[in-house]
């Protein structure tokens, strides 16, 4: 790995990517946004169940049922349910994804999560700082259990794989500018990338091959796209309009 925390994988169609590794700055950013949005919302339930001193019974247990509910299902649920992206690495550029580039599923999520209990330890996420920071993929205790790492998923926030589209690709981002590619990854954006660019030193049925499996594994995660599209024209509008929304 290099200076700049980057990481070279490789998909499973056989094309090695590399991606930015989110720095622990970055990370703490996001969890302060996510732990404002958490509190912010466990207050609100708190003053509607009436607020300190009359919470008992009924009410104390929907409270602590909705504690339970905001501090770990918050990060799975989004995490999950948007390849990768809580509301607050969403907003700092970032994303979770699993060893191969894949976005998390459930086990996955609730591994990190569920370990969150360990990182925080002795206090204020030390053990977990420690190990971000001594990691070779800044991975604290819940990511090396799942097998997971954290991402920069946009290039102006420092990581350049979508950058440098070749202009006749790079024009093809106004014909999707209704394509949703919000939900593909960074990963997959980058494997893309590396197929247009090497595309022309693969043999005819490789080079069909590979295109056919991307498109049919992709265009699920791009709404607004249209059919009856060349593959290959498919994957050059998709890796144009990921570079534009980026």
């Amino acid at each position: 790995m290099e200076y700049e925390d980057r990481v070279q994988i490789a998909t499973p169609e056989g094309v090695d990517v590399e991606l930015t590794l989110a720095g622990i700055g970055s990370r703490f950013i996001a969890a302060i946004f996510d732990f404002t949005i958490q509190g912010g919302t466990l207050l609100a339930i708190f003053l509607l169940l009436g607020g300190a001193g009359d919470i008992e019974g009924v009410a104390a247990a929907i409270f602590s049922v909705a504690a339970f509910l905001i501090f770990f299902a918050y990060d799975v649920v989004f995490e999950v349910r948007s390849h990768g992206r809580t509301l607050g690495k969403r907003w700092t550029g970032l994303r979770v994804v699993r060893t191969g580039g894949r976005p998390v599923n459930l086990v996955t999520s609730a591994i990190r999560n569920v370990l969150r209990l360990v990182d925080i330890l002795p206090a204020l996420y030390a053990l977990g700082m420690l190990t971000i920071f001594v990691t070779r993929r800044n991975q604290r205790l819940g990511d090396l259990a799942a097998g997971t790492f954290v991402i920069r998923d946009r290039p102006g926030g420092g990581g350049g794989e979508l950058s440098g589209l070749p202009d006749h690709i790079a024009r093809k981002g106004a014909s999707a500018g209704d394509w949703d590619v919000s939900s593909v990854s960074a990963a997959d954006a980058a494997t893309v990338r590396q197929f247009l660019d090497r595309r022309v030193e693969l043999t005819s049925a490789a080079r069909y091959d590979l295109a056919s499996d991307l498109e049919r594994r992709l265009r699920p995660h791009v709404a607004g796209a249209h059919e009856g599209l060349d593959v290959e024209e498919f994957l050059e509008r998709l890796a144009a309009a990921k570079a534009a929304r980026s």
